[in-house]
């Protein structure tokens, strides 16, 4: 594929070509990415995440309560992706390259979330938290509201029905004129990732209104044919204000490095049909002895 000379260099420096005011302000730059305000209130929190997964598995272990290690790894991988999509190079070369940005999409909403999940943090809460604290945590996790954002239909209307009104409205050339907003889209891809890999998953961490596999396999489905229909079309139409080099790119990325992390989700959905059933060995969920 020939490359257009447009879309790197040249266009950043004298804003030709057709999104390229959009992409060349001063709050997008290294320094507000790595050192800025924004950047390092992200950094802070990633840090305080990193320290408090390993910190109450330690709390655990001097209990004499074992917990997978795999988990924990789970958790720090997770806490990486987001930080690589949000903080760092990658994340200050996304505001002006869309192939980098749809890199970050791919770590911040599907496999940092995935992996997160996985790590099973909810239960770690109910098991480490005093009675006091866990109460209400396990109401959340019981509460109606729960049920519905955890929906696996709901969830994934959230998660790529997002993606949708970002790409295919004037959504996305926006979130380059307002920082707000900015933030505000990186955290609903994070949050509606999270919420979608919790909802089709059958675990690790109690749901009390998670729905049977089949439902939750049939809502997969449609969330991947839609994430991919959504690949397609960028390819085709880029959107308002990005290269047409850079689009298909960055297409190309969202389709395929998202693969990976959909046929995981695919044979952890499956999991149940694929591998003899074991007994659940997660601890207390909700409504057990220790939270109630």
């Amino acid at each position: 594929m020939d490359r257009d000379r447009t879309t790197r260099g040249p266009v950043r420096r004298n804003h030709r070509g057709r999104g390229l005011s959009m992409h060349h302000h001063g709050h997008h730059g290294t320094e507000a990415a790595l050192l800025g305000p924004g950047g390092w209130a992200t950094a802070i929190l990633l840090v305080a995440a990193l320290a408090a997964y390993p910190a109450a598995v330690s709390a655990l272990y001097r209990r004499g309560t074992a917990w997978p290690a795999s988990r924990t790894a789970s958790w720090a991988a997770g806490c990486l992706c987001a930080g690589a999509a949000l903080v760092g190079p990658l994340a200050e070369r996304a505001h002006h390259d869309f192939t980098a940005h749809m890199a970050g999409h791919v770590l911040l909403g599907m496999l940092g979330p995935l992996l997160l999940v996985l790590a099973a943090p909810a239960t770690l809460a109910l098991r480490t938290l005093p009675v006091r604290a866990a109460r209400p945590l396990a109401r959340i996790l019981s509460s109606p509201p729960a049920a519905v954002l955890t929906d696996p239909f709901v969830a994934g209307a959230l998660s790529v029905g997002g993606l949708w009104a970002l790409y295919r409205t004037g959504l996305y050339a926006l979130t380059h004129t307002d920082p707000l907003l900015h933030a505000l889209v990186h955290a609903h891809v994070f949050a509606a990732g999270y919420l979608f890999a919790f909802a089709v998953l059958g675990g690790p961490d109690p749901a009390p209104h998670r729905p049977s596999p089949p439902w939750r396999a049939a809502a997969l489905v449609l969330a991947i044919a839609a994430h991919n229909i959504l690949a397609k079309t960028l390819y085709a139409a880029p959107p308002g204000g990005v290269p047409a080099e850079q689009a298909r790119a960055g297409a190309e990325l969202m389709y395929y490095a998202g693969a990976p992390v959909e046929i995981a989700l695919i044979f952890l959905v499956c999991r149940p049909w694929i591998l003899p059933r074991r007994r659940a060995s997660d601890g207390p969920g909700i409504g057990s002895a220790q939270v109630t």
